[in-house]
């Protein structure tokens, strides 16, 4: 008896021995990685307990606006990526300093990047790498993505605006935030500002929204765009505050079904479909809705813009009850756009068709309306329907006040126009020819 209890013993003390190491070990590890959790209790609770949410904390980051936390914010990513639901948090009252990284999917199912603090990128553009010129925050590849939150996307881009010295940074300068090929993308609540270029990109994305977002740069920063869609269809823009050096939105090629509502544009550019068919491309824009709007102290209000040379159809384009204030071109249609001194002269252009601006009424400081279409495809199925429209009471420094034009434009007048030369502005017919060459580019696209 004695000599079996003995053995059994040997047995099972080698066991006993491994058990307490693969206890204490994981325990003492798991101390280690949320020790500088442990404090921070956001209103999930103690996020770094949870298997759903990845607080940025957890990861180990710094959270002083002044170490690089941009791997702790990969890892978040990662682990919220994999998990059904999960949320990366990023917390209050916290600064993030972020260099260029790519948060790619697919995920397991949706995904909430929970902004409540601060996102910074880089100040000094020393620190940008040359490959990692093209955008900050790069989303790629992802579904049903969720950017929420009180928090601010701030892209500290002062040092991109002066001129540059520096060769290989004349003309590349970073996207804030990027979605590329994506589905099911929601982006509300936010503030986004200061992107060294364009603030929100969606490039070869569908499915979109943006709702209550802040986007802000000063009125002098070049290239800021606040929201820029390409190659990107089914999107509603809406109750939102853009004011930037450019572009409020800017619509592209390869765009359709776009609903902008309920937008407050200002400083800025306006609201703009192109500049399209650079360089001789084969550009297309369908289905645009801008309506419920305010456009305040801007360069342009709504605005197509296309190059000479160009090939493609933009068609069924309206603006609708539009407000604007001080704008020196409230409707615009420009197809010699050109974005130099001077542009040389080319045949051939997108053509355009089926635009309607209904009920713009406000101020202007330069020249009520300016539609300038091709000599070789004019624009056609243009109307006009309740236009009012009032000088300013001085123009600004620089520019004299201009008669309405309508160059080579075919359409209709409709309603109460102000000022009255509207309602001779618009060529009638436009003639079979013009239409056959409009239905050629339609096959294009």
């Amino acid at each position: 008896m004695t000599q079996n209890m003995n053995h059994l013993r040997v047995f099972l003390c080698p066991l006993f021995v491994l058990f307490c190491i693969l206890t204490i070990i994981p325990s003492v590890y798991g101390r280690k990685l949320h020790r500088s959790c442990n404090k921070h209790h956001t209103s999930y609770g103690d996020s770094c307990n949870s298997t759903t949410i990845f607080d940025i904390l957890c990861f180990g980051a710094k959270a002083n606006g002044v170490s690089d936390d941009s791997k702790k914010l990969l890892a978040a990513w990662n682990g919220a990526c994999k998990v059904d639901g999960g949320t990366l948090q990023i917390p209050s009252n916290h600064k993030f300093l972020i260099k260029p990284v790519t948060l790619q999917g697919p995920c397991m199912a949706r995904v909430v990047l929970q902004i409540d603090g601060t996102l910074l990128a880089p100040s000094k553009i020393g620190s940008w790498s040359k490959s990692n010129l093209f955008q900050w925050l790069n989303f790629k590849w992802v579904q049903n993505v969720t950017i929420q939150g009180s928090g601010t996307i701030d892209g500290q881009g002062y040092n991109w605006w002066a001129p540059m010295k520096s060769k290989h940074t004349l003309d590349i300068k970073p996207t804030g935030l990027r979605f590329y090929a994506s589905e099911d993308i929601v982006v509300r609540d936010i503030m986004i500002k200061n992107s060294p270029q364009v603030h929100l990109k969606f490039d070869n994305c569908g499915g979109v929204k943006v709702n209550n977002v802040t986007v802000s740069a000063p009125g002098n920063s070049p290239n800021t765009d606040g929201i820029h869609l390409q190659n990107t269809r089914d999107v509603e823009i809406m109750h939102s505050n853009i004011g930037t050096g450019d572009d409020c939105v800017s619509i592209q090629t390869g765009c359709s079904n776009v609903h902008i509502h309920h937008i407050n544009c200002g400083p800025g550019h306006g609201i703009s479909l192109g500049g399209l068919g650079k360089d001789k491309s084969i550009a297309c824009v369908s289905d645009v809705l801008v309506e419920d709007s305010n456009i305040q102290n801007t360069l342009y209000g709504a605005r197509i813009k296309t190059w000479q040379g160009g090939k493609g159809l933009v068609k069924n384009i309206t603006f609708s009850n539009i407000q604007v204030a001080n704008v020196n071109f409230p409707i615009v249609i420009n197809q010699y756009y050109c974005d130099k001194s001077i542009c040389k002269n080319q045949t051939g252009s997108v053509a355009i068709k089926e635009v309607n601006f209904d009920k713009i009424s406000g101020s202007y400081t330069t020249q009520p309306i300016h539609l300038a279409c091709s000599k070789e495809i004019p624009c056609t199925d243009v109307d006009l329907s309740d236009i009012q429209l009032k000088p300013t009471r001085r123009p600004l420094e620089g520019y004299q006040l201009q008669q309405a034009l309508c160059y080579n434009s075919y359409g209709n007048s409709k309603g109460e126009l102000v000022p009255s030369s509207l309602n001779y502005c618009l060529e009638k017919g436009g003639g079979g020819s013009i239409h056959q060459i409009s239905r050629s580019y339609n096959e294009l696209c």
